[in-house]
C-alpha cells in the first residue's frame, strides 16, 4: 500500500515538475514541511484589538529547520471585517467573536469573504483581494527580532506582515560549543522571502485573509534596500538553495538539480511565489556594488567640496572615472514619455535617450568636468522633486510664515497665501515647519500609515535623520491586539527615539529640520532590529569627520592585502558557488531571465541623504523602467536619511492609487485636495533655508537651478559617511561581515580594488 501510495506521489509530482524530488527520497520533506507549516497544525494563537478592529496571530515559525528561532518567526495581522472569528475546536464555526472576546485565544480564524473593507482613500478590498504589507526590518543590514505585527494597516484592509531576519551579526553556538557566523548575506532577504512564502502559503490553504498577488515589500534604509531587493529577486532561483536549507515552503530540491516551487492545495499543484506586485522602499541602501564609485562621483560633482584628506581626495578622483567607464558600459537608455523629461531639449517626449557621462574639463568646469544625458536626467529628478515640494505647500500644517522684514504674517494674510506667495516664501527661507515630538521614517519600528488614532504622525526632532550608522533601529515593538484598553500611544511611543540612536553626523540636512508634523510616520515592523554601527564610538575610524582613512593598517600594502584576501574569498563562492556581492545587487536580476517583475515600485529618499547616493535610487529606476515595472524615485526637499511621508502623500495612498491603476475594476484613486492653512503658526522667528540665491523662481512658479548650485549650496551637505574612502559604506553599516576596533568591516568593491592595485604608486604616499 505504501508503495501504491508512492508511485502515486511521484505520477502528481511529474506531472507538476517535481518528479525528481520523488526520485531522490525527497519527496516526504515536501510533504512533511507542507504539514507542518500549515497554519491549523500549529500552536497558533489569536489576539483581538477592539480599538483597531484587528486580530494579530502569535508569532509562529515560518521554516521548519531554523538556524535561529528567535529570528526566522513571522506574525500576521488582520482587518476583523474579514474574520467572523476564531474555531478554537475545529468544527469550522468561529466560537471567540469579536464581540465575546476576552483573552488571547488558541484555533482558526474563520474568514468572511463577502465582507469587504473601504479605505480611507476609498479602494475597496476583500479577505480574497486585500493587499499584503511585507515589512522589511534590517535596520544596517543586521537582524530583526520576531515581533507581532502592528494593527496599523487594519483600517485601510490590507494584511500586515511582520517578520524576523538574520542579519550581518548573527551566530550561534554548534554543538561542539564552537561560534559559527550565520549572517551573510542573503540570510536577510531569505528569511523575508521565506515569511512571505509561510503566509501565501496559508493564504491558498484558506487560513488567513488576503490576496497571494498584491504583496508590496516595505522598509527603510537596510529595510529599505530589502524592500527593493525582494521587489527586484522575485522568485529567482539564485535564492532557492539558501530558503530549501532553512525549511521554506513552496521551494524544494529536484534530483536533476532543478527546483519545484508548487504547494498542494486540496490535492491541486500550485505554484507559490516569493515575490512582491509593489514595493515602497525608504533610502534604499542599494546596490552597495556601485556604492563607492556613486558617493565619490557625488562629491566629486562638488568643486568646493573639502575632503577630509588627500588619499580620500584622490581616491574620489579615481573612482568617479571607474564610474564614469561603468555607467557608460551599461549602455542605459530612457523613454521620455516613461520618465517625463525632455532630455534631449527637443521639446517632445517622444524619443529614446543613451544616458551617458560626459568627461570635458572646459566644457564642465563647474562640475570637475563631468557631465553628460545622464547627469542631465539626474537634475532633471532633483529639479522635479522640489517643484512637486512647493506646489505641494497647500498641504503644509501649522507653519509659521513671516513677511520679508521677518515678521509673522497674520492669520487673514496666511488665509489669502496664493500658491507663488507660499513658494516664494519658501525658496526665501521665510518659515518655520510646525514641531512634532513624535519620531518618523520607516528605519524604526513603526509599520506605517497614520498612527491607529488617526491623528498627525511624528517626524524625527529637528536636526536628526538616523545616526552615523544610518537607520533607526525601532522602538519597543508591540502589537495593539491586546484589549480594548490599549491606546496607540503602547505602539507608537510619542516622543521616544529609538534607544541606539546615534547622534547625527553634522550636516545631514542643510536647513537643519526634518519634515513638519503632517508628515505621516511611515516605517517597517523592524521593532526587533538589533543594531551594531561600525560608527566611531565602536572603534572604527571611518566617521564623517575622520582624517585618519584606517587605524587598523600599519601601511598601505598591509591594507592591499586585506582587501585582495577579502575579494578572493568572496569571489570564491559561499556553500552554494554563490557571490553574495551579485546576490545583493539588485540590478542583476532586474529584467534577468527567472525573475518575476513587480509592477509597480516607488523609491523614496531624503534629498539631503547623507548615506548613499541618489545614483543608486536612479539606476533601479531606470532599470526598472525599461523592464516594464511602473518605478518612480522620490526625493524628498529638505529630507535625510528615511523621510517621513509629507504634505498629503502616504504609503497608503499610494498603494491604493496602484491597485486603482493596475487592477481591473478597482476604483481609480486621486489624492484628497488640501484644506489650505488659514492660521499661522505659533513660532517665533524662521527657520527656513534661503535658496533662493541659487533656486530660481519664475512668475509661473516654476522652478529652475544648475547642477554645479545644486551640488555645491546642497547636495553635499548631507554627507554622514567617511566619503569617499575605500569602502566608506561598510564602515557605517552596510557590509556582510561586521568589523571591530581591530578589524575592518570584511572589503567586497571589486571597484576600489582595482583603484587601490592601479594607483598604488600614487595613494601609498597619500595613506595616513
Amino acid at each position: 500500500m505504501r508503495k501504491w501510495l508512492s508511485l502515486m506521489l511521484a505520477l502528481v509530482m511529474a506531472l507538476t515538475g517535481c518528479a525528481a524530488v520523488a526520485e531522490t527520497g525527497e519527496a516526504s520533506d515536501k510533504e512533511a514541511i507542507e504539514y507542518a507549516l500549515n497554519l491549523k497544525n500549529m500552536d497558533q494563537e489569536w489576539s483581538y484589538s477592539a480599538s483597531s478592529d484587528a486580530w494579530t496571530l502569535s508569532i509562529v515559525t515560518a521554516v521548519t529547520n531554523p538556524v535561529i528561532a528567535d529570528k526566522e518567526g513571522v506574525s500576521v495581522c488582520v482587518p476583523g471585517a474579514y474574520v467572523t472569528g476564531v474555531d478554537t475546536d475545529g468544527d469550522g464555526v468561529a466560537d471567540v467573536t469579536a464581540e465575546n472576546y476576552s483573552e488571547s485565544v488558541k484555533g482558526s480564524l474563520v474568514i468572511d469573504y463577502e465582507a469587504s473593507v473601504t479605505s480611507t482613500n476609498g479602494q475597496i478590498y476583500t479577505a480574497a483581494t486585500a493587499p499584503v504589507i511585507l515589512n522589511t526590518g534590517a535596520a544596517g543590514y543586521g537582524s530583526s527580532t520576531n515581533t507581532t505585527a502592528s494593527a496599523t494597516y487594519a483600517a485601510e484592509g490590507y494584511i500586515n506582515v511582520a517578520c524576523g531576519n538574520r542579519g550581518k551579526q548573527d551566530s550561534y553556538t554548534d554543538e561542539t560549543g564552537a561560534t559559527v557566523y550565520t549572517g551573510d548575506a542573503p540570510s536577510c532577504l531569505v528569511d523575508q522571502k521565506a515569511a512571505a512564502r509561510f503566509v501565501k502559503f496559508n493564504i491558498l490553504l484558506g487560513n488567513l485573509p488576503g490576496s497571494v498577488d498584491y504583496w508590496v515589500s516595505t522598509g527603510g534604509s537596510g529595510g529599505g534596500a530589502h524592500a527593493a531587493m525582494f521587489a527586484a529577486t522575485s522568485n529567482h532561483p539564485d535564492f532557492y538553495d539558501y530558503q530549501i536549507a532553512v525549511g521554506a515552503v513552496g521551494v524544494y530540491a529536484n534530483g536533476d538539480g532543478t527546483y519545484c516551487t508548487t504547494v498542494t492545495i486540496n490535492g491541486e499543484e500550485v505554484e507559490l511565489s516569493d515575490g512582491a506586485w509593489g514595493c515602497v522602499a525608504y533610502s534604499a541602501i542599494t546596490s552597495l556594488y556601485e556604492a563607492d564609485m556613486a558617493m565619490a562621483f557625488e562629491y566629486t560633482l562638488d568643486t568646493g567640496y573639502s575632503f577630509n584628506t588627500e588619499f580620500q581626495r584622490e581616491l574620489a578622483g579615481i573612482l568617479s572615472q571607474e564610474y564614469m567607464e561603468y555607467i557608460n558600459g551599461q549602455n542605459l537608455t530612457v523613454d521620455e514619455a516613461k520618465i517625463g523629461f525632455d532630455l534631449d531639449g527637443d521639446g517632445a517626449l517622444n524619443s529614446t535617450v543613451s544616458l551617458t557621462i560626459e568627461y570635458d574639463t572646459e566644457k564642465y568646469a563647474e562640475t570637475n568636468g563631468y557631465g553628460g544625458t545622464y547627469l542631465d536626467l539626474y537634475l532633471a529628478e532633483f529639479m522635479e522633486n522640489l517643484q512637486w515640494y512647493v506646489d505641494s505647500l497647500s498641504y503644509a500644517e501649522g507653519w509659521t510664515w513671516f513677511d520679508a522684514d521677518g515678521a509673522a504674517l497674520t492669520d487673514e494674510a496666511v488665509a489669502a497665501m496664493t500658491s507663488l506667495d507660499r513658494a516664494t516664501a519658501f525658496i526665501e527661507g521665510r518659515y518655520a515647519k510646525a514641531s512634532s515630538g513624535g519620531m518618523g521614517g520607516p528605519g524604526g519600528g513603526m509599520s506605517g500609515g497614520t498612527p491607529p488614532d488617526g491623528g498627525p504622525g511624528g517626524t524625527p526632532p529637528d536636526g536628526m535623520s538616523g545616526g552615523p550608522g544610518g537607520d533607526f533601529s525601532g522602538f519597543p515593538g508591540q502589537s495593539d491586539a491586546s484589549d480594548d484598553a490599549e491606546t496607540a500611544e503602547a505602539e507608537m511611543p510619542e516622543g521616544e527615539a529609538p534607544s541606539d540612536m546615534t547622534e547625527m553626523a553634522e550636516g545631514e540636512a542643510p536647513s537643519g529640520e526634518m519634515p513638519s508634523d503632517e508628515a505621516e510616520t511611515t516605517g517597517t515592523e523592524g521593532s526587533g532590529d538589533e543594531m551594531e554601527v561600525g560608527t566611531p564610538d565602536a572603534g572604527s575610524t571611518q566617521s564623517a569627520t575622520s582624517t585618519t582613512n584606517s587605524s587598523n593598517y600599519s601601511s598601505y600594502a598591509e591594507m592591499l592585502e586585506a582587501y585582495q584576501a577579502d575579494i578572493a574569498e568572496i569571489e570564491a563562492g559561499d556553500a552554494y558557488g554563490k557571490n553574495l556581492v551579485y546576490l545583493y545587487n539588485p540590478l542583476n536580476y532586474i529584467g534577468a531571465e527567472g525573475t518575476a517583475a513587480p509592477t509597480w515600485a516607488r523609491i523614496v529618499c531624503g534629498a539631503a541623504e547623507g548615506d548613499i547616493a541618489m545614483f543608486n535610487s536612479l539606476n533601479m529606476e531606470i532599470a526598472w523602467l525599461n523592464n516594464g515595472t511602473d518605478a518612480v524615485i522620490e526625493w524628498q526637499w529638505d529630507g535625510g536619511h528615511v523621510p517621513s511621508e509629507i504634505l498629503g502623500s502616504s504609503l497608503a495612498l499610494y498603494v491604493d492609487q496602484m491597485y486603482g491603476k493596475h487592477v481591473e475594476g478597482a476604483v481609480a484613486i486621486e489624492k484628497p485636495a488640501a484644506e489650505a492653512q488659514t492660521a499661522n503658526g505659533t513660532s517665533e522667528s524662521a527657520s527656513g533655508t534661503d535658496l533662493s540665491g541659487w533656486v530660481t523662481l519664475s512668475e509661473d512658479g516654476t522652478i529652475s537651478f544648475s547642477l554645479a548650485d545644486l551640488m555645491t549650496n546642497y547636495r553635499t551637505k548631507g554627507a554622514s559617511k567617511a566619503t569617499p574612502a575605500f569602502d566608506v559604506i561598510d564602515y557605517g553599516q552596510e557590509d556582510y561581515v561586521f568589523g571591530s576596533s581591530t578589524k575592518d568591516a570584511r572589503h567586497w568593491s571589486v571597484w576600489v580594488l582595482q583603484a587601490l592595485e592601479e594607483n598604488a604608486e600614487t595613494l601609498e604616499g597619500l595613506f595616513n
